[in-house]
């Protein structure tokens, strides 16, 4: 069964408490059961991941590599716009990385208008709430397909 590793970033941990406006009401768990979910249909396997420390996350893309994952998608929030520790551990990876945003980042703050990811990511998927969750296994899976 092939296996897919969501990553979530700092402050996602607070999904569903932060910025109504912005993210919902979701919260984490609540996406990450519907990304099980729809992994189940799809057949196919989903871990998640999260964590507010830069350093453990690049540390669990490098496991991801170890371990072989067949697709990865991320949700890094700030780190998006300025981790290059991050993109570089990403740029590790041989399989496809769909980076997902909740909100639309190009209708937001001039800051978040840029991805430092976006070079080595397959695509990009935001402003669809945790639709851009389900848009992003569904396009991971596509691509890990057509292999």
């Amino acid at each position: 069964m092939k296996k897919y590793l969501m990553l979530h970033g700092v402050n996602h941990n607070m999904f569903g408490k932060r910025d109504p406006k912005q993210y919902g009401t979701i919260t984490l768990d609540e996406i990450d059961a519907q990304l099980r979910s729809l992994g189940n249909e799809l057949g196919v396997e989903v871990e998640s991941y999260q964590t507010n420390h830069e350093g453990d996350m690049c540390e669990r893309i490098h496991q991801a590599f170890t371990d072989q994952v067949d697709g990865v998608l991320l949700n890094a929030g700030a780190w998006t716009h300025y981790s290059y520790g991050i993109r570089d551990a990403l740029a590790i990876l041989t399989v496809p990385v769909i980076e997902i945003h909740m909100s639309n980042i190009h209708a937001r703050e001039e800051f978040r208008h840029k991805s430092v990811f976006a070079e080595i990511a397959l695509g990009q998927i935001c402003g669809f709430g945790v639709d851009s969750y389900l848009l992003g296994l569904r396009a991971a899976v596509s691509a890990t397909n057509r292999d």
